[in-house]
């Protein structure tokens, strides 16, 4: 899978470990960053992933908190980033590919579409384990590889999963549900 960390040149890459501590003190992880120059301002643009308190990643006032430890740690050190800048601080959006074992955890009985080298498909979420992912497809439960998988990303649904899925994945069975 491909690595979910985007360097940016020149100062991002000095900035990297400054950015990535703050966000890890607050209790949470960098997902992204990019510097790039907006005018005579440069913008640093941070993504940040990880458990919130809700335990379903992180809140607005969570962002806020760790927006408020960034830009701290960055005004202490104008050796890395001189001059004016604006900050950006934000989640992920739904639409963020699934690359990470804990992107598929926290999708677990969601229902994804996924790519693989010769077929895409729909299927929901099971167990995710570090190396592959249980996938309910057409019915069927599938141990499914990181590796084999091409692209993945979360469908919005707007309506209840059916049960006999959920059932399937979380192991019971529809009579005891």
């Amino acid at each position: 899978m491909p690595s979910e960390r985007q360097r940016a040149g020149g100062a991002g890459e000095e900035l990297e470990p400054v950015v990535a501590d703050a966000v890890a003190r607050a209790g949470f992880e960098l997902e992204e960053l990019v510097v790039q120059q907006a005018g005579r301002k440069q913008l640093v643009k941070v993504v940040v992933d990880g458990e919130g308190a809700d335990g379903r990643g992180i809140s607005l006032d969570e962002t806020a908190e760790v927006s408020r430890a960034v830009s701290a740690a960055l005004d202490a050190r104008d050796d890395v980033l001189a001059g004016a800048y604006t900050l950006e601080v934000t989640s992920p959006g739904l639409d963020r590919p699934l690359t990470k074992p804990r992107h598929w955890r926290r999708a677990r009985l969601r229902r994804v579409a996924v790519k693989q080298a010769d077929v895409n498909f729909l299927a929901r979420v099971g167990d995710a384990g570090d190396d592959g992912v249980e996938l309910l497809v057409d019915g069927r439960l599938r141990h499914v590889p990181y590796t084999e998988i091409e692209h993945a990303v979360i469908e919005v649904e707007f309506k209840e999963p059916p049960a006999a899925e959920i059932a399937k994945l979380t192991h019971e069975e529809e009579g005891s549900r």
